[in-house]
């Protein structure tokens, strides 16, 4: 490998290694505080509805799945109700196409969404149009909002509580940092519900 490959892969790795420090520095209350919330909403018969764009949206499904399947098969447990808005390409493309792009996740929480239910919505610069417009659809419908953000945390700060601000600037550490935050959060509400 040449030189200057090796070094710009030890800078991803050097950059990831620290979003995620700041991350565990930083954002416990909040995973803690996200975690409790969600805990709650599965024990009363509530679900969680995931969305996001792009990379985002694949965090989505990825997180859905852990929650519905298992996270690790060595703790068998129940499904959990997780549904990420972000995959039933008819309903996305015929509300785009209707009704313009920004409303294709606000759109579902109206459809799907019930209060005592949970909005995660993740968007790495807190400004995607469709995603704020969801969770303040889900905020007016008493549908909790966590956030999973980053930098500076844009508009989704103030559209989301808690919102779960990764300290990194890159969208790929941030990114990064939002699956580890997924995973913990599903290990965390797992161990909640089913530990005995």
């Amino acid at each position: 490998m040449k030189e200057p490959q090796a070094e710009r892969l030890q800078a991803h790795f050097r950059g990831a290694i620290e979003a995620q420090k700041g991350a565990l520095l930083e954002c416990q209350a909040s995973i803690l505080e996200a975690a409790r919330i969600v805990g709650t909403a599965f024990e009363n018969g509530n679900k969680l509805m995931l969305c996001g764009n792009g990379g985002s949206a694949a965090d989505c499904q990825h997180i859905a799945a852990e929650f519905v399947n298992v996270l690790d098969k060595a703790f068998a447990r129940p499904p959990l109700a997780a549904v990420a808005l972000t995959t039933d390409t008819s309903f996305l493309t015929a509300a785009a196409n209707d009704f313009g792009f920004e409303s294709v996740f606000e759109r579902q929480v109206e459809g799907l969404g019930r209060p005592g239910d949970v909005l995660l919505a993740i968007t790495t610069s807190g400004r995607s149009p469709n995603v704020l417009r969801a969770a303040r659809r889900a905020a007016e419908m008493d549908i909790a909002v966590i956030g999973f953000t980053g930098a500076d945390g844009g508009d989704l700060r103030g559209a989301s509580h808690p919102c779960i601000v990764v300290p990194a600037q890159s969208t790929q550490h941030i990114q990064e940092v939002h699956i580890v935050i997924g995973h913990v959060l599903c290990d965390l509400v797992q161990q909640a519900l089913f530990d005995s």
